[in-house]
């Protein structure tokens, strides 16, 4: 049995199923119920039941990709924070290879760079790189921090989400998965592109947001609501029928009809000369035997 549905918001020993049911993150199971763990929104695939938390802590992952800030610059490697309890060093050899160079003079104290998490050992200490496309130091623009939970909403299906942002705003956006998002672009469209991941971290729980935030882009750029496209109505030309396909079925069955009736035609006929030929045959041989007692008799 279920007690809650996707997307309701639970609190922590809050009873959510039992019986056939499976816990997922976020819950566990006592006696033969299943609880949150946490204060969250559900998530129900098949019947396996998780909690997402409202607010938590980027916990790094290899192939991730993220922002991180300069904390510190040592003999051969970056200190960076990446929004996570845990640390995250950047090698020197993973920037420039075997040559040397200083160090705060490629990267400094403050700078923020567009990294991807190359390896996470035991304890969490994060190696990062910056082989990938678009990787490298941010000029310029500003950094929202929303809740790493919230990402995928925020980028939306298929990239929808930030697409219809960027397109809207002209600010070029790059979004790390450990929660900071980088926007660049006018200052007014930098404003307002931050309020708007502000709104989407918010009520990224709710129904219907994709349209809330087309329309409250539309209204602050435009000053009025998008004008709903009327789909056109095109009366469909009717189909002709295809007889090819009939006529030349009913061409082969006459065709076919006349060939039988042509051989019926010519079976009779063969069967009318046979009986003919019989018959002459029958008069013939009635004649002789005829001709023959006469010729006996008159011996006699």
């Amino acid at each position: 049995m279920i007690y809650v549905e996707n997307k309701d918001l639970v609190i922590p020993g809050q009873v959510l199923a039992e019986g056939e049911y499976y816990p997922g993150r976020g819950t566990f199971k006592e006696d033969d119920k299943i609880c949150s763990s946490l204060m969250g929104l559900v998530s129900l695939r098949n019947k396996k039941i998780r909690v997402i938390p409202l607010k938590s802590k980027y916990v790094p992952k290899k192939g991730d990709v993220v922002i991180g800030k300069i904390n510190d610059v040592r003999f051969s490697m970056w200190d960076v924070d990446i929004n996570s309890p845990y640390s995250g060093i950047l090698p020197a050899f993973e920037v420039f290879g075997r040559e040397k160079k200083e160090l705060n003079k490629v990267y400094d104290v403050g700078d923020v760079l567009f990294l991807r998490v190359i390896d996470v050992d035991e304890i969490k200490k994060t190696k990062l790189g910056l082989k990938g496309r678009g990787m490298g130091k941010f000029k310029g623009g500003i950094i929202v921090d929303i809740s790493p939970t919230k990402v995928p909403r925020l980028i939306g299906k298929k990239g929808s989400m930030i697409n219809m942002i960027k397109d809207k705003t002209n600010c070029k956006i790059v979004v790390g998965q450990n929660g900071l998002v980088w926007v660049k672009g006018k200052e007014d469209m930098e404003q307002l592109t931050r309020e708007v991941i502000r709104l989407i971290e918010a009520e990224a729980h709710t129904s219907g947001l994709t349209n809330k935030i087309k329309n409250k882009l539309y209204l602050a750029i435009d000053g009025e609501l998008p004008v709903e496209e009327e789909e056109e109505f095109v009366l469909e030309k009717p189909k002709l029928q295809d007889f090819k396909e009939e006529v030349e079925q009913e061409e082969r069955e006459e065709a076919m009809k006349r060939k039988e009736d042509e051989n019926k035609t010519d079976f009779y006929e063969v069967i009318e000369e046979l009986k003919k030929k019989t018959h002459n045959k029958d008069k013939n041989l009635s004649y002789s035997e005829n001709s023959n007692d006469s010729f006996i008799l008159n011996n006699r």
